[in-house]
């Protein structure tokens, strides 16, 4: 009997204690309108970087839209009135991703003149015997003492092989054409993998910011970025003109913003869209997924480039020229280099 009465205060204490636990541990938030809505508004405000910069006001957002949800919104309904609390940011960086939509902003590069025509630097500037080095595309002009060089993605991944052969092959040239016009980035390790075979001495092209707190400005410190040259690598010193359209963004832009601190570099063309950030992406409770900056990327006396890199030459392409099949910007590049 004093057996099974041990065995009875003992499962008594487990359960009592499984029902304390349960009661301690926190239920995870339900699915549904009203929690995705939450949700996502807290991640953007406790880790987006850009709010005092820009000037907005996210608890302002926040009774402007949550009002538009309840309980029995539908997917259709909430997704837009996500994408449109989103939009609010006006960044690129900033997207959502639902199955049966997708939403971010493009404005950027919408308002803008395209100054760049894919099908007159494939036919009148690469041509057909345009060598490949990947990720590059390029071509000898100007009586082959030029080499233009295509970059169209930061996402394509630049190797110390690649640069070994654009190097030995374009390393006579008396000058570099690097077009990043449509470029919308990717990877910032692409931007050290050609940089660092563009320097003869360790170089401070930038700085990075990190969110370290849930205020508007809990920023830390600047945090130089630097590009060290590949001790034994071969490199390019020569003169440099890169090409930009509003359509470089993101890496791409910290890239031209880099490259303008050299003194061989000329940027040409129009302003780049901006994307002085990078991206962070998480998930609602439902699936959906979103994307916002977290990180910046400043010039390196730690000025924004949310907005853009101005060109050292503003140059527009010509609707004359473009219906010739001349491309304005890069032929100027070319007088540059002549």
């Amino acid at each position: 009997m004093k057996k099974l009465h041990h065995i009875l205060l003992l499962v008594g204490f487990v359960l009592s204690f499984s029902a304390c636990s349960e009661l301690l541990i926190e239920a995870d938030p339900a699915d549904n309108p009203v929690e995705n809505f939450e949700l996502l508004w807290r991640e953007v405000d406790a880790k987006y970087t850009l709010f005092e910069f820009k000037n907005i006001d996210w608890q302002a957002v926040y009774q402007k839209y949550r009002p538009q949800v309840n309980e029995k919104t539908t997917d259709e309904a909430l997704f837009n009135v996500l994408s449109a609390m989103l939009n609010e940011l006006k960044d690129g960086h900033v997207s959502l991703i639902a199955p049966f939509n997708a939403a971010s902003n493009r404005s950027w590069f919408f308002n803008y003149p395209p100054n760049y025509n894919a099908n007159i630097i494939d036919r009148n500037y690469l041509k057909e015997d345009r060598r490949i080095i990947l990720p590059f595309r390029t071509q000898w002009v100007l009586d082959s003492s030029v080499a233009y060089i295509r970059y169209s993605s930061f996402s394509d991944g630049v190797s110390g092989e690649s640069m070994n052969e654009l190097i030995k092959y374009y390393g006579r040239a008396k000058g570099w054409i690097i077009d990043m016009r449509d470029n919308t980035g990717g990877s910032l390790g692409n931007v050290d993998a050609i940089m660092r075979r563009l320097v003869s001495a360790k170089t401070k092209v930038g700085a990075v910011q990190y969110k370290i707190g849930p205020g508007s400005n809990d920023l830390s410190k600047f945090f130089p970025y630097y590009i060290e040259p590949s001790e034994s690598a071969s490199k390019y010193l020569g003169k440099i003109v890169v090409l930009t359209n509003r359509k470089v963004y993101s890496a791409a832009n910290f890239f031209t913003s880099a490259m303008s601190v050299l003194n061989n570099v000329t940027i040409l063309g129009d302003q780049t869209g901006g994307g002085g950030g990078a991206p962070y992406s998480g998930q609602l409770l439902n699936g959906w997924s979103y994307t916002f900056s977290t990180t910046l990327l400043l010039t390196v006396d730690n000025q924004h480039i949310e907005n853009g890199v101005t060109p050292d030459i503003k140059l527009d392409l010509a609707p004359a020229d473009e219906a010739k099949g001349v491309d304005t910007i890069l032929e100027r590049a070319i007088l540059l280099l002549r």
